[in-house]
Parts: C-alpha cells; structure tokens; sequence
C-alpha cells in the first residue's frame, strides 16, 4: 500500500523546462556515467541523489574533505588561466565575455562533508555556479549565478530483504542566484547586490528502488525531486539580504533501470539507462535532452572506469580509491540549447576525497 502511495505522489508534479537544466546536485560518478544516478547511487551522494540509495550502503562513510571542482571547454580563453574567481563578480565576468563574443563560460565548485550509514545520512554541501555569454552582436549579456548552502538529513526503509527501499530527504537551503539574459552589455557597475535574489527555503526529495533478487539483480528506480515545489521565502537571505526571493524550484521526477553484471571474481559493472523529468510536458520536444545513460567497471573497488550518454554527448571518468583516499575525474557534454536548436558545452571535472 505505501509503494501505491508513493508513486501515486510521483505523478502529481507537471513542470516543463527548456535550455540547460540546471539540478541542485550533479556528482562527479553521475556524470562519467552519462548523468545517471537514481538507480545506482550508493554512496554518501544517496542523501541528495536518490535518499533510497541508502539503503544499499554496506558500511558508514565520514568524507571530511571533498572538493569538486568544473570547469567549461571555454572557461579559461573567456575568463584567463588565472582569472576563475572573477567570476563571482558579474562586471569583470562581463568586461571578459565582451572579449570573446558567443562564447560561453561556466564553472561550477562544491564541497559536501557528510556522515552516512546504511539507511541513514546527514551532510552539509556549499555550491557555487556560474554560467555567462555575451551574444555574437553584443547586444545582450546573460549571466547565470547560484550559490547554495544546505543542511540536508535523510532516511531510508527496507522491506523484504531491501528488495524494495523508499526513502525521502530534508534540505534547508540558503541560495543566492542571478539568472539574467538580458543585461546591457554596456554596463560598468554590475554587482550581485543589485542583480541576486536570495532567501532561505525547506525542499525534500522521495526515492523509491525495486531490486529483482536475481541475477544481474536488475533495479527499477525513480526519485521526485523538490516534492511539490520547494521556495526560498522562509525568511531572507543568510549571507546576503536582497528584497526579492530566489525562484521557486518546480517539482520533477526522473525514472531509471539499472543491472549489475559481474565480469570475475573481483571484477564488477553496472549498466543503467535514466529518463529525467518524465511527466514533463510544454516547450520541450527533444526527446534526447532527457536520456542518460551509463556504464562503470569496477576492480576490486580500487578502480573504477565509466563511460555514458549525457542527452546526445558522450561521457567518460575514472576513479582511483586507495585506504582513505579518493580521487575522480570526468568530462561530460551538456546540451545548453533551446529545443530543436542543440548546443554542446564540453565540462571537465575533478575531484579529491579523504574519508573514512
């Protein structure tokens, strides 16, 4: 009755998107494996990929440190080799985009320390992304912006062995963004004081897994993110005081299948194919701007090696884990286009862990 329940509650949220979608948390395994996460997902990221995950952790994990950091194909010819942080301040970001017209920068950083144990978890994540084009008749400058800090605590239950896992999260998140595209390019005083948005919000997530207790152990998953519709009035802004809030965050629902070859005796994979914002109806018509798919190859969970599909780009990564240790990389293509019109911006990612 509660499965009934619950994806009953799955398809009562009917949000339509164009453009690049912009997620709360993309992890670094996710986007070597395509952007697929809500089937596979089983470590400390569970809590804001697929809180259902949890319940596939088979011991605690305490990440004390793990930067990630992204950067666009474009990034350092618009903003320097130097020049990252100037970013955050959307007149330098402006003076530079000026110089290289129609060309587009993003960068994107993030922490999350957390404490996860089977079917329970409680981080802390800190976010910042910016993406910025000055169009070919510099006409128009768009510059998007947002920083997020977050508390965020989840939970799962098991039934029948963990043949069948539901679990929900809770976030209390303060963010600030601009998401501008239409700033006149002959501007000389751009600051975040005037442009942002920002106030605090409670948003949660529910995840459901069915695992088929056979073999390949096949897994029909799906998460529904921001349950209803999560907004940023709770009270203004913790790090910055503006008059307007944030917008509000649309519910979606993204679906998956994944399975689990094993290959030996100390050599695993999993395969998984992901359908995001499946109720989504409206402008968007491109079909592919919603699949993702992956694959990851694991050796005696020391190295891991991924591959995907990322809408229509593909996606590569790797991970080395040694004791405490863990280092990963990846590149993925993100489609930041309108429907009917695909544009491809190439990302590079790489992040460092020390957990235990």
């Amino acid at each position: 009755m509660k499965v009934v329940l619950l994806l009953a509650l799955f398809i009562s949220s009917i949000p339509s998107w164009g453009g690049e979608r912009y997620s709360f948390y993309k992890g670094i395994r996710q986007m070597g494996m395509g952007g697929s996460s809500v089937a596979v997902v089983n470590d400390e990221t569970a809590l804001l990929s697929n809180p259902a995950g949890l319940g596939k952790l088979r011991d605690y994990f305490v990440t004390i440190f793990d930067p990630e950091v992204e950067l666009g194909a474009n990034t350092t010819t618009v903003m320097g080799t130097t020049g990252e942080l100037d970013a955050i301040n959307p007149q330098k970001t402006l003076d530079k985009c000026l110089l290289n017209p129609a060309t587009h920068m993003h960068e994107r950083a993030q922490l999350f320390p957390s404490l996860v144990v089977p079917n329970f978890g409680i981080g802390f994540y800190g976010k910042y992304q910016v993406d910025a084009e000055v169009n070919a008749a510099k006409t128009a400058f768009t510059y998007d912006y947002t920083n997020d800090y977050a508390v965020a605590f989840g939970f799962n239950f098991r039934f029948w062995n963990g043949i069948i896992k539901i679990g929900t999260n809770a976030r209390i998140i303060n963010r600030t963004e601009v998401h501008n595209s239409t700033i006149d390019p002959t501007s000389t005083n751009l600051d975040l004081a005037t442009l942002a948005s920002s106030g605090v919000g409670v948003g949660t997530d529910s995840g459901i897994m069915l695992t088929a207790p056979v073999v390949w152990l096949p897994t029909l998953a799906a998460v529904y993110r921001d349950v209803g519709r999560t907004s940023y009035t709770l009270r203004k802004g913790l790090t910055m005081n503006t008059t307007n809030a944030p917008d509000s965050t649309a519910g979606t629902v993204d679906a998956a299948l994944a399975v689990y070859p094993i290959l030996g005796k100390r050599f695993r994979s999993t395969w998984t194919v992901e359908y995001q914002d499946v109720l989504t109806t409206g402008l968007e018509t491109d079909q592919m701007r919603r699949v993702h798919a992956g694959v990851e190859f694991n050796y005696a969970d020391a190295l891991f090696l991924r591959a995907g599909l990322n809408q229509k780009y593909w996606t590569a990564g790797f991970e080395l884990s040694m004791g405490n240790y863990q280092f990963q990389a990846a590149s993925y293509g993100e489609d930041i286009g309108v429907a009917g019109a695909s544009i491809e911006d190439r990302r590079y990612d790489v992040k460092f862990a020390f957990r235990f």
